[in-house]
């Protein structure tokens, strides 16, 4: 993760999740904690606990196949201008273009890529980081970030 920006402090932390349930509440609440006293409002809290909560069901579900066991990482940074985390999976990664667009009428009854179009309109920046088992997301305040 690039470092924070110069005189602000940000809470960073790595976490592996074991239980797709158990942990993944907890972590959302932390998570919700932190931003609030970092100065997120309540519509930045929403769209990152939604776009986080679509990256670790997905990593728990397709990229470990729901294998009991297998474990999800989140690393996290937090400051007042930039939350950015990275969940990776233990599985082997996918190819995202290849996933169909849920919005095109032929693929309006399947039920992939959902997810990925949520984290994608929630954040402002969503990237698959080889070999398609990890995903960084970033979520800038207005008028705080930088790009």
């Amino acid at each position: 993760m690039n470092g924070a920006p110069k005189n602000t402090p940000a809470h960073a932390r790595t976490q592996v999740l074991r239980d797709q349930r158990t942990d993944i509440e907890r972590v959302q609440d932390d998570l919700s904690s932190l931003l609030a006293s970092a100065g997120y409002d309540d519509a930045a809290r929403f769209a990152i606990r939604l776009a986080m909560e679509e990256a670790l069901v997905n990593a728990f579900r397709h990229g470990n196949r729901g294998e009991a066991g297998r474990e999800v990482t989140l690393e996290w940074r937090i400051s007042a201008e930039l939350a950015e985390f990275i969940v990776q999976d233990q599985g082997e990664g996918f190819d995202p273009g290849a996933v169909p667009d849920p919005t095109l009428d032929e693929n309006l009854e399947i039920p992939s890529g959902r997810g990925i179009m949520l984290m994608r309109a929630y954040m402002h920046e969503v990237e698959y980081l080889p070999p398609g088992n990890r995903i960084r997301l970033r979520y800038m305040r207005a008028g705080r970030a930088s790009a």
